[in-house]
Order: structure tokens, then sequence, then C-alpha cells
């Protein structure tokens, strides 16, 4: 009798522990769920979501086209037929507005992407192989982080002026500049990260098994530090538009016809315009502050969301 009650409660379990498995979420679904929690980083995410959007499809539904000019509209206020007013050519500000935010965009995402996955491999590699090959990619990225990324930004931008790179081409150039200034402190966070996984003990149990390095490292280590990765990702959008956009606004970034909501400010250079004329630069300036803003209290919602120790009770 007692053998029988035995095995019918090891069957009970037995039975239960699928039903556990289905009822407990995967890492990620209880980070998502943690971050619907947080209202403020969810509107954040609704509202940049929307902003993509917009300025995605906003100018095929727009009647005034980017080159479209007005000679009797130039440097009008706000009305019915210009939304934001127009420029000192007579272009309708909405329409740039929306095809900067494509722009702005576009250079935050593209260069976040390159730098991040140039940061995230030589980190990997760094904390991983250590040596002199450690040595070599840290003593590098110490030497990039030591110099100020906005005055040589500058001067990187002054080059491309000096060369006379065409504007379409210069947007590009923005892109691999921007890379190459935000990887070293994602690589040495990377870095930190893979020498402390590296010391843990399912990673040793990993080398007990006797799991291929490429195994040990794709299935085990690297995926570890996704957490980290997401939320300096994120980070490194709103940096590389503010730089995006300082650059524009001293001409030495993505230059004119081609729309940035950093040359849309340098529009009003004048006290003139700065004081009479605010449609010229409050449109982009509201958009690069609530775009950046955003985009900061997502990464800190993301970032409470994906580390176990945030979890709330």
């Amino acid at each position: 009798m007692a053998v029988s009650l035995f095995t019918s409660r090891r069957r009970w379990r037995k039975a239960g522990l699928p039903a556990l498995a289905m009822t407990s979420p995967s890492p990620l679904a209880a980070s998502w769920r943690r971050l619907r929690r947080n209202p403020l980083a969810m509107l954040c995410l609704v509202l940049l979501v929307a902003m993509g959007i917009w300025c995605t499809a906003g100018p095929w539904f727009s009647p005034w086209a980017d080159d479209a000019t007005d000679a009797l509209m130039i440097n009008h206020a706000p009305g019915a037929d210009h939304w934001l007013g127009t420029d000192f050519l007579g272009r309708d500000i909405y329409t740039r507005l929306l095809l900067a935010g494509r722009i702005s965009l576009t250079v935050g995402l593209v260069s976040m992407v390159l730098s991040v996955t140039l940061g995230y491999l030589l980190g990997a590699l760094a904390g991983y192989l250590g040596g002199w090959t450690d040595r070599l990619i840290m003593r590098f990225a110490d030497l990039l982080m030591t110099i100020p990324s906005l005055p040589l930004l500058i001067i990187m931008g002054a080059m491309l002026s000096e060369l006379g790179i065409s504007p379409d081409y210069r947007i590009y150039m923005v892109m691999i500049m921007l890379s190459l200034l935000g990887w070293p402190s994602l690589a040495r966070l990377v870095r930190g990260q893979i020498l402390s996984l590296r010391e843990r003990d399912f990673m040793l149990a990993t080398e007990v098994l006797g799991l291929s390095t490429r195994r040990r490292i794709l299935g085990h280590l690297l995926p570890n530090t996704v957490p980290i990765l997401i939320v300096v990702a994120t980070m490194g959008v709103a940096n590389a538009i503010l730089s995006e956009s300082a650059l524009s606004y001293l001409g030495l970034g993505v230059v004119p016809p081609t729309p940035s909501w950093g040359n849309m400010m340098d529009a009003a250079n004048s006290l003139i315009d700065f004081q009479r004329r605010p449609w010229l630069w409050m449109p982009p300036g509201v958009a690069i502050f609530v775009t950046v803003i955003a985009i900061n209290i997502l990464g800190d919602g993301l970032r409470d969301a994906l580390d176990p120790k945030m979890k709330r009770r």
C-alpha cells in the first residue's frame, strides 16, 4: 500500500510538471509584462511608434512637396494653407518636418545598429579571449573615449565639407562617423559583463560537460548580455539623434537640400528669425526634445523590465 501511494504521488508530480511549465512565463514574456506595468514607458513607446509612422507616411498625404516653393508665402506664419508656416524659400514647414524626421530617426537607428554591432563583437572578444586581444581592443577604446566626441565630430564634418562630399552621400558618412565614436562605451560594458559571467557556475558547468567553445559563447554566454545590450542600444539612438542635430545645426552634418531637424533649426540663424519667426525653429526643436526624452524614459523602463533584480513583488 505504501508503495502504491508513493507511486501515485510520483505520477501526480510528473503530471503537474508540464502544467507548471506552461504557466511559467518565458523571460521575454515576463519582461514584457513588467514593462506593461510601467505606464510612462508604455506611453513613450506608443509615442515613438506613432512618430515613426507619422514621419514615414505623413509626407505622402501632404498637399505640398518637399521642393515646392511659394514666392508669395515666404516666411509666412502658420495658417490654413501651411499648418506650421513656411521658410525663407516658401517651403512648407510641416512637410519638411516629417521628411526631416525620416532622416534624423534613420541616422539614429542605423548608427546605433552599427555601433552596437561593432561594440558588442569587440567587447565579447576582449572579455572572452583576454590577453593581448583584450589589451589591444580596450586601449584603443580608451583612446577614443579620452577625446571629446563633439569636437572630433566637428573636425570630421569639416573634413567632409572640404572634400566636397555630395549631400546624397553625406548622410551615410554621418552614420559611419557616429557609429565609430559610439562603440567604445558599449564594448567596455559588454567586456565587464562577459568577465563576470565567465566565472559563473553555469559557465563552469558547460566546460565540465565538454560543450564546444562556439556553443558556450553563442548559446550560454552572449544571451545573458542581451538585457544590457537593449538598454544601451536604446540610449544610443537618443545620443545619435542629438549628435546629428548638433552637426547639422552647425552645417557640418546633413546639409540642404536634404532636410533634418538640425539643419531646419539652422534656418533661424538671425535674431529677427529667432524672435519674430518662431515657427522656423520651434517645430524641429520640439520634435528633437520629445523624441530624446521619450527614448530615455523608454530606456529606463527597459532596464527595469529586463533586469531580474528589479522585479516587483
